[in-house]
């Protein structure tokens, strides 16, 4: 079987043009494939390969320090669904281009909700532990949201993740009573939107911690329809974290 894994990680990097060829010659060393983003904000990664190669990449990631939190969700398919290595470098590691949107710029990250607790504020009608009712917000863009979705979550109808200030201007006062937790398929653009909402005002944004694909690793499919779509050829996966559709590359 083929590990696959997704992982970022918001961190100051300086040397990122250096950092790209470095990892570029490890990740080929291990004949991994997939897609890593280096930038000065840190690294967004979605890689593939045989189970103790790509393990030994990321412990030589991680051993250096600036790396060492550097969480991956984990998946598994028959075959690898990249068809090649990719390692690109970038301004951001997810473009918003707003100001305030990654926890180097704000100094902090917004306030997490773990899947496990999710999962009881849907279990318990929608209500947070303070009795507000409970609002998600996807921010992720109508092609994903077709693949599935929480039921009954604020979808926008957007391309690109640009476009999520604009679509969710109208939204935002009747969000003010709300607990409001912001997701994505990995946890970046949830984040990133939980930092600019908040620091535009809107104090009651929290986002969850890991993504959607946290949220099937630790809880499964409460509360949620359908699959999460994945940037790879397995299209989406099921809340078993299964391929719903067949064909990796050769």
């Amino acid at each position: 079987m083929i590990l696959n894994i997704a992982a970022y990680l918001f961190v100051a990097i300086d040397d990122a043009d250096a950092l790209a060829v470095r990892l570029r010659t490890q990740a080929e060393a291990a004949a991994l494939r997939g897609t890593m983003l280096v930038t000065p904000e840190g690294l967004n990664l979605f890689l593939a390969g045989a189970e103790a190669p790509l393990r030994g990449f990321l412990a030589w990631l991680r051993s250096d320090a600036r790396f060492a939190a550097l969480h991956a969700k984990e998946s598994w398919s028959e075959t690898v669904p990249f068809a090649r290595l990719k390692v690109k470098r970038k301004a951001e590691i997810i473009t918003f281009r707003r100001e305030a949107v990654s926890p180097l710029q704000a100094g902090e990250r917004a306030p997490t909700v773990a899947p496990a607790t999710l999962a009881r504020w849907i279990a318990q009608g929608g209500r947070d532990d303070a009795g507000r009712r409970l609002v998600l917000l996807d921010t992720r863009n109508r092609e994903e949201v077709a693949h599935g979705t929480f039921d009954g979550a604020l979808t926008l109808p957007i391309d690109r993740f640009t476009d999520l200030p604009t679509a969710l201007a109208p939204h935002r006062e009747a969000l003010r009573d709300a607990a409001v937790v912001s997701f994505c398929t990995g946890g970046i653009r949830c984040e990133k939107a939980a930092l600019w909402l908040r620091a535009d005002g809107m104090d009651n944004v929290l986002q969850l911690d890991d993504g959607i694909l946290g949220y099937f690793e630790q809880v499964g499919g409460m509360g949620y329809a359908g699959g999460c779509f994945v940037f790879d050829d397995r299209v989406a996966l099921d809340p078993q974290l299964r391929p719903m559709a067949a064909g990796a590359a050769a």
